[in-house]
């Protein structure tokens, strides 16, 4: 599928590390490099803008490396990318670790993962069918 993309970045495009990946490492375009303190967050530009076709959407997630060695994630992750924003494409990071945390210009940040969507029409009905769960929720099962 080709995407339209403007990089007003300094860096490459994003590309898949392997010929499996589903997502693209992202990277901060940044003049400085930012110092995210523990618990703080911030929005971090990529100076990326796409162009998505209709039914699909962009998923900001975090990196795993970064998450497990540094405790810096996606604050709202999955972040949304929809078909119809044409904005730059900017990461909300949080430390979550308890030491200062380093953002320098072209490091990668997150991984975006582009997929389809359904758009849904509702069906207002006035009863749902029974199923085996019925309406059993967090923890029913007993299970840990």
């Amino acid at each position: 599928m080709k995407v339209k993309i403007v990089n007003k970045s300094k860096h490459q495009l994003p590309e898949y590390a392997t010929s499996l990946s589903a997502g693209m490492d992202l990277r901060a375009n940044i003049i400085k490099p930012i110092i995210l303190k523990p618990f703080e967050r911030v929005l971090v530009p990529t100076g990326l803008f796409i162009e998505l076709p209709q039914g699909y959407e962009a998923q900001i997630r975090p990196r795993s490396g970064l998450a497990y060695k540094a405790g810096i994630t996606v604050l709202n992750s999955p972040g949304t990318i929809d078909a119809d924003y044409r904005g730059e494409i900017k990461v909300i990071l949080i430390n979550l670790s308890q030491q200062n945390f380093v953002i320098n210009n072209g490091e990668r940040i997150c991984q975006m993962v582009v997929a389809p969507h359904s758009t849904v029409e509702w069906d207002a009905v006035e009863s749902l069918e029974d199923s085996v769960r019925g309406d059993g929720g967090f923890g029913h099962t007993g299970k840990h």
